[in-house]
């Protein structure tokens, strides 16, 4: 079973009389739709399950449609617990949210028990309606990609095989034909994310640059980078906020990020260089061009994998608890990654081989912030394989 606690979740919670709107929003493959089915099948409440993910954009009516199945089959309940609905790839529809608002305050007004439960794989589009419309109304519940001890438990994945294909679990019988399984992650999950979640669903107006953007951060993740600097690697005129405002998208689709600088003041974080940051290390490997076992020999290529994999496992496992990642640099003195939840801050090295074996940055760094932990991850530190299967909430705790 992948995703054990949020399927514990979701069964608790639907089998409550209460009735709610929740939002699990996540990447493409995932597992949001068969975690969805799963449940179903387990809980004894009546389901009625439609996707928007067609080939033409569904309309308004069409949410309104599925509501009413949802109601007859709510009132078949008499009562007893209500029913759930399910609407997959809710954020394909034009102005989902404002009817999602009306029908839901409907059902209030008549004391109907109808649950719903919204999945999308466009999450900063999903948080942008339920912030527009919804507001007081929902829950969200972010759906990351895999992590190594579930990509460990479901395939029997070592920790090389994870570094490298990632947490892609629809790819995972394809890895050994390399050739297949890096057209798969190209065409049904980056071409797919970027034409489908970002490009014909939001404005943007240079889509080449936002491409070209994506392919950057995969080649320098783990790389800090000024929006300048990414200008020149793109060789484009456009400005510094197009460019920021791209990487939010890709963020928000959950490919690529860009971590901000820890600092003192929030505003020099947010004006810092981001250090880009891949979500899933299959991004950066099926576009390499080299193999599993040519990965394992290129000490760089390996080492910066490594270090990726580390700011992807800290991100994911950090996602909807509140603890916030940065990088740190200072006159030449890096951190690769801090951690910070409430006032508790810890600093993280990743050794990964392709790096200098001195670490002047986490002295500086500890002089400056006083962290709770100073963490060496890899080499004579917390081996990779441990760190990977610790959740970052443990960092922080105790």
């Amino acid at each position: 079973m992948y995703h054990r606690p949020l399927y514990d979740t979701l069964v608790k919670r639907i089998q409550e009389p209460r009735r709610f709107i929740q939002v699990l929003a996540g990447p493409r493959q995932t597992g949001k739709t068969t975690l969805v089915h799963q449940v179903a099948d387990d809980t004894s409440v009546p389901v009625h399950y439609a996707s928007a993910d067609e080939p033409t954009l569904q309309s308004r009516t069409w949410i309104e449609q599925q509501w009413e199945t949802g109601r007859l089959l709510n009132a078949e309940t008499k009562g007893k617990g209500g029913a759930l609905l399910v609407l997959d790839e809710v954020q394909k529809v034009t102005g989902w949210s404002e009817v999602v608002k009306r029908l839901w305050d409907g059902d209030t007004r008549n004391n109907l028990s109808l649950k719903v439960l919204l999945l999308g794989s466009a999450p900063l589009l999903i948080q942008r309606g339920l912030t527009e419309s919804l507001a007081g109304r929902f829950e969200i519940i972010p759906v990351t990609h895999w992590s190594y001890a579930e990509m460990r438990e479901a395939f029997g994945w070592d920790l090389d095989r994870y570094i490298y294909f990632g947490g892609y679990p629809g790819a995972a019988d394809l890895i050994a034909d390399w050739q297949r399984w890096s057209r798969y992650i190209i065409d049904s999950l980056i071409e797919t994310t970027l034409s489908r979640d970002i490009l014909l669903l939001t404005r943007v107006d240079k889509p080449a640059l936002l491409r070209r953007l994506f392919q950057l951060g995969c080649t320098f993740s783990g790389q800090i980078l000024s929006y300048q600097k990414m200008i020149g690697q793109l060789q484009d005129a456009g400005n510094t906020t197009t460019l920021a405002h791209y990487l939010e998208l890709l963020t928000g689709a959950g490919m690529l990020t860009g971590l901000q600088k820890f600092a003192a003041n929030q505003v020099r974080e947010r004006s810092s260089s981001p250090k880009l940051q891949v979500l899933n290390t299959a991004l950066i490997s099926a576009q390499s061009r080299l193999t599993f076992d040519e990965a394992r020999k290129d000490r760089e290529f390996w080492g910066r994998l490594a270090e990726s994999a580390v700011g992807a496992h800290l991100i994911n496992s950090a996602a909807g608890t509140g603890i916030e990642l940065f990088y740190w640099r200072e006159r030449g003195r890096e951190v690769d990654f801090v951690l910070r939840f409430g006032k508790t801050v810890v600093a993280i090295e990743v050794k990964s081989g392709s790096r200098k074996e001195g670490l002047p940055g986490m002295d500086a760094f500890d002089k400056a912030f006083q962290p709770k932990r100073k963490l060496l991850v890899g080499g004579d530190g917390i081996p990779l394989k441990k760190f990977l299967l610790t959740p970052a909430s443990d960092w922080v705790a105790g």
